[in-house]
């Protein structure tokens, strides 16, 4: 792990605020092509996303040789998931469904060496160049990756002192998706419920000194929750993006 990219990255995060793409694909063309747009980082998708172990390492080679910083959602906050994404590279992990001390201590477990947690270890991976780094230079690199914990629900927001008392953390991300479904108004992200709640965690993580992300559909809900504190945005998915650039062609093209 390059631990000078992680450290400017943070550093632009703390000045204004960071935008990624969530990633779908497993073609790593579309990485590299979002990377040289001048996206700050793309998050590769373990979660809802076809993305397996076997894709990482090269979409993660997509992002190292565009600019984009790698961070990998995994599918569930365990040792196995969390360590396997960092040992081919990622340079930050984002776990889903965190809704309470204990889960967000595990998260923070799971992603560091010894002081800091209890992830697994062994020199001989891709995040060590495959043990040609100097392994004690590399242990202590590699604490430096990004945890970036997501509270998704009313109990998430409900435990969120607690989380947000777990050192180790870079980032509290908010899932609206999830959040407006446990609110009972699943989909609408708009909702007077759903942005009530979303501004009680970002004002709380902002007097924890915590950079608070969110996902977005928008550049307009981008910007709104820029000017609102918001320092991690995930605007929108590589896929998405794509379908709608390519029905905008169709559409003006049939139009005339």
């Amino acid at each position: 792990m390059k631990s000078s990219n992680v450290h400017a990255f943070k550093e632009r995060m703390n000045a204004a605020c960071v935008i990624g793409i969530f990633m779908k694909t497993c073609d790593g063309s579309f990485i590299e092509s979002s990377g040289k747009s001048g996206i700050d980082f793309c998050i590769l998708d373990m979660e809802h996303g076809p993305v397996s172990y076997e894709h990482l390492p090269n979409l993660i080679r997509a992002c190292e040789c565009s600019g984009a910083l790698p961070i990998v959602r995994v599918a569930d906050n365990t040792e196995e998931y969390i360590g396997k994404a960092l040992d081919l590279g990622a340079m930050g992990v984002q776990i889903p469904q965190v809704n309470d001390r204990a889960s967000a201590s595990a998260a923070v477990r799971h992603a560091k060496f010894y002081p800091d947690g209890s992830r697994g270890v062994c020199r001989y991976v891709r995040a060590a160049d495959y043990s040609s780094q100097n392994k004690y230079e590399y242990f202590h690199e590699a604490n430096e990756a990004m945890v970036i914990v997501q509270v998704e629900g009313l109990k998430g927001v409900e435990n969120l002192s607690d989380i947000l008392s777990v050192p180790g953390i870079d980032v509290i991300f908010i899932g609206p998706y999830d959040l407006s479904q446990s609110l009972g108004v699943p989909g609408n992200v708009h909702s007077s419920e759903v942005v009530g709640q979303m501004k009680l965690i970002v004002e709380k993580a902002a007097a924890s000194n915590i950079a608070v992300g969110t996902f977005v559909d928008t550049p307009e809900d981008a910007l709104y929750w820029k000017d609102l504190g918001v320092k991690y945005i995930a605007n929108s998915v590589d896929v998405g993006i794509f379908y709608t650039a390519c029905k905008d062609i169709v559409t003006s093209i049939r139009s005339r």
